[in-house]
């Protein structure tokens, strides 16, 4: 197997964020990412600064670590980072669902890969006008448009701004057939949490989506972000 760039293994855990939200799993974040959001909570697995404490791992290694974790349970592992889709995962997954474990990819929809095929769900979470960065849109869609029988795929947006908001829901447009998923936006990442903050614009953003009559989508918060804060999960 290949060696990985790996910034933190760690669960089981419940899953924060989207399509399975609430949902135990255990974490594999990759270091390296094609994307520098303005609003990134993930730093520590993005910028080449904090290379030195990431760890080259081979997917045995990987794959010996979840073990530990789930103390031999197999379960649903997410796949993060970063951005996981830089790397080649496949062999890798295929070993892993051998061991019995099911898998996870969430990534901004910038990559397209073919072991994209083997997983049991892939989260695209393409990035609004706030994040600052280039979305690449022909890639995007070659993501959502791959292999459509055997993939379930859903869509995740964090709306910071109401151009995130106009945003997302054009994408909504174009994909109805995509589910879809609105997040709140934590604008203070990496300090202390402004708990307020999120839950008055999650009503806001509730009643943005009954005022448009957009019952489609499913709005969500952080919920790990909710329970623990800020404090970066390990």
């Amino acid at each position: 197997m290949n060696r990985f760039p790996v910034v933190d293994i760690f669960g089981p855990t419940i899953q924060g964020e989207g399509p399975v939200i609430g949902r135990p799993s255990v974490f594999v974040r990759f270091g390296g990412c094609d994307f520098r959001c303005k609003w990134c909570d993930s730093l520590h697995a993005v910028d080449p600064a904090f290379k030195g404490a990431w760890r080259s791992l081979s997917g045995t290694d990987i794959l010996d670590e979840m073990d530990r974790l789930s103390k031999g349970r197999p379960l649903l592992v997410t796949l993060t980072g970063g951005n996981p889709a830089l790397h080649d995962l496949g062999d890798l997954i295929r070993q892993g669902k051998k061991r019995g474990y099911m898998f996870l990819v969430e990534t901004q929809g910038s990559k397209v890969q073919e072991w994209f095929k083997d997983l049991e769900l892939l989260v695209l979470s393409p990035k609004g006008p706030s994040a600052g960065v280039n979305q690449d849109e022909a890639v995007l869609r070659e993501c959502l448009e791959l292999y459509p029988r055997k993939l379930p795929k859903a869509l995740k947006v964090s709306i910071f701004s109401d151009e995130d908001y106009a945003y997302a829901k054009s994408l909504a447009g174009r994909y109805p057939h995509i589910p879809f998923y609105l997040q709140v936006g934590n604008l203070s990442p990496n300090g202390p949490l402004d708990e307020e903050f999120l839950k008055q614009r999650f009503r806001l953003l509730a009643e943005r989506l009954e005022k448009d009559g957009w019952f489609t989508v499913t709005l969500l918060p952080q919920l790990h972000v909710w329970a623990w804060g800020n404090e970066r999960c390990r």
